[in-house]
């Protein structure tokens, strides 16, 4: 079997077209992991918040219908996704994972970071796009690879969803009635849905921080040119975590993440001043976009976990 441009005339434009294709599915494949992410979140903290009657107004928040919010979020965070550069995409993905990394190792043992689940969505996005990139680079058929995972990624979006309205809107009637079997399987195994997402998380992330590495080390000719490159980057990487982590400490609230986000877009665009090229510069503030929007998408949510990461913590002492 042939590939589609394979007997099509070589065309200079014909080419730019197939690499905007190429970047488009990628970013949809990563927009969509988002959504699942989101989705699977806001079934657990709608049944968190309804099994607390101190927050049955982030109850009704969460539960509330937005039918052209989700397409309008997949749209838009493709959109992005496809126009960030790889390089800049890397530079997210590994700075990601070492906040994460801190973020976990400073909290107690035994407790875990809802919130930080929700943090990850545009990472997420950006490391799926990285990985997909890597993977499929040089692959003869890398285009239909790629639409099939775009189909796969909008299939369970699109599930994903659909759990999470009928979650929102059956679920306190079907738990009581105990007749529907999805509301049954959530009723009993609800509990373990941030345990399934770290998990996967941790998939995703291992696979899109060998892709990152790999994708920056190609631009180098020599290993002097990545020592100049590396060697700021940890330092710029070092000092955004210590700052981000003393700052967590200090302030609460949504503004914080706001903040951080600020903060860390605001390193990575002096570093690539120095170390980075033109379009770099760009591609940081389609990210900053990018990060806002998910922020801003999933801002009741956010509040709903800042509460679930308090109540877990201070469940041993109380």
């Amino acid at each position: 079997m042939f590939s589609l441009g394979s007997w099509l005339p070589a065309w200079p434009g014909l080419a730019w077209g197939w690499a905007l294709l190429d970047a488009l599915l990628r970013g949809l494949v990563g927009a969509c992991a988002t959504s699942v992410l989101c989705s699977l979140l806001r079934v657990y903290l709608y049944i968190q918040c309804l099994n607390d009657p101190a927050r049955r107004d982030l109850q009704a928040a969460i539960g509330a219908r937005r039918r052209a919010l989700e397409p309008l979020h997949v749209l838009l965070l493709t959109g992005v996704l496809a126009l960030v550069g790889s390089r800049v995409a890397a530079l997210v993905v590994l700075e990601f994972s070492l906040r994460a990394v801190s973020t976990l190792l400073s909290l107690g043992k035994g407790t875990h970071s809802i919130q930080l689940l929700l943090l990850c969505q545009f990472s997420l996005g950006c490391g799926v796009s990285c990985g997909l990139s890597f993977l499929l680079e040089g692959a003869p058929h890398g285009t239909y690879n790629l639409v099939l995972a775009a189909g796969l990624a909008g299939l369970l979006a699109v599930h994903a969803h659909r759990l999470a309205l009928h979650t929102c809107t059956l679920y306190e009637l079907h738990s009581r009635a105990r007749y529907c079997g999805v509301c049954m399987l959530l009723l009993t195994s609800g509990h373990g849905v941030p345990r399934l997402l770290r998990k996967a998380l941790l998939v995703a992330f291992v696979v899109a921080d060998l892709a990152a590495v790999a994708l920056i080390n190609r631009d180098f000719l020599s290993t002097a040119e990545a020592v100049r490159f590396w060697t700021p980057l940890t330092i710029c990487y070092t000092l955004l975590v210590v700052y981000m982590q003393e700052e967590q400490r200090q302030s609460a609230g949504g503004r914080a993440a706001f903040q951080t986000v600020l903060v860390r877009m605001g390193g990575l665009f002096i570093l690539l001043l120095t170390v980075g090229r033109w379009t770099d510069i760009l591609h940081i503030f389609l990210s900053l976009l990018g990060e806002l929007w998910c922020l801003l998408r999933a801002g009741v949510l956010l509040a709903a976990s800042r509460q679930q990461d308090f109540a877990q913590q201070h469940q041993p002492t109380s």
